[in-house]
């Protein structure tokens, strides 16, 4: 979204939701904040949640709260934006210093986590991928088994395994999706990159597209990241 105006205005109009219809208005200070994030190129969808991620925080604190302004989310914004960047590779792309990743939980614990999202998936699909999903549970359960004592090459061999079915996943899903399903979601992708603009090679942006299309499509379907990295 290269419309900073309307950026804001959009930003500010899903703050006031998040604050039952209280409008807080990004202007002065506030307003060159936000414009900063478009200029960086933070996608508008990225920006909400890192305001969703304040907001539940402040949630979870309980009692009477004021209104959340915009400058509050300012950290949680850009930790968003910057597992975002991770996901799709812009960092690699464009060059940038990549500062060092968040700790990796174990594998059993990376095991655990991606068997209890795919049953806590709430909105079913076609009976194909259904199954295809049931099929993915029993094998994880057999990789999971091991899990928590594998080395050396035992667990390279189920890191390599993660690897392979998570390709079918996605294989799975896309497969699943129907054609204007596919279509508003490759329209978002195109969308989440536009605020970079020409900063990207026409190859790496193929890429970092791609990376964000099959992102939108595990978001749709609720689906985890299998893949142990």
């Amino acid at each position: 979204m290269n419309d900073y105006g309307e950026y804001c205005r959009q930003l500010e109009t899903y703050l006031c939701q998040k604050n039952g219809g209280h409008l807080v208005r990004i202007v002065g200070p506030a307003f060159e904040l936000v414009c900063g994030w478009a200029q960086q190129g933070v996608p508008f969808k990225v920006a909400c949640s890192g305001v969703d991620r304040y907001c539940e925080r402040q949630a979870a604190k309980g009692g009477r709260r004021r209104p959340v302004r915009v400058e509050f989310c300012e950290a949680d914004v850009l930790t968003a934006f910057d597992e975002w960047r991770r996901a799709v590779g812009i960092v690699h792309a464009m060059g940038e210093r990549q500062e060092s990743a968040p700790r990796k939980p174990s594998l059993a614990s990376h095991l655990e986590r991606v068997v209890a999202r795919l049953t806590a998936r709430r909105t079913a699909r076609s009976e194909a991928f259904e199954q295809a999903v049931e099929q993915l549970l029993a094998e994880l359960d057999r990789v999971g088994a091991d899990a928590a004592n594998a080395r050396g090459q035992s667990r390279t061999t189920a890191i390599e395994r993660l690897d392979e079915l998570d390709r079918q996943l996605m294989r799975a899903a896309l497969a699943d999706l129907a054609a204007d399903e596919s279509s508003v979601l490759r329209r978002e992708a195109e969308e989440e990159l536009s605020g970079l603009g020409g900063r990207m090679s026409a190859d790496a942006r193929a890429r970092a597209v791609e990376a964000a299309f099959q992102r939108l499509v595990r978001e749709t379907l609720a689906l985890p990241t299998l893949t142990y990295a």
